[in-house]
């Protein structure tokens, strides 16, 4: 199952969304202005039991500063087990 979180910010639904879905794939956004930023999105993959987190949503106005590094920072610093597939524009993945 994937998660698809679109433009949105931390909630505390996404405990919810974990516990009775458990989505495999979560795509985030991380860049901090409009969405998340790489903190609250560690906390959003803790909280949805994903195994894969794809970062989304950065980097394409200066104002969007998280980064997939940022990122990954954070799930280390926390000490959540979680792949992070770091996608190129256009790339495509077999999951």
């Amino acid at each position: 199952m994937f998660y698809h979180a679109g433009d949105t910010g931390l909630f505390g639904g996404m405990s919810l969304i974990g516990e009775l879905y458990s989505p495999e794939v979560s795509m985030l956004p991380i860049g901090g202005y409009y969405t998340m930023d790489p903190l609250q999105a560690a906390l959003a993959v803790k909280m949805l039991k994903s195994r894969i987190v794809v970062p989304m949503h950065w980097g394409t106005f200066p104002v969007l500063k998280g980064t997939p590094e940022d990122l990954e920072k954070e799930i280390r610093r926390q000490g959540i087990e979680v792949q992070v597939l770091k996608l190129k524009p256009g790339e495509t993945i077999e999951i």
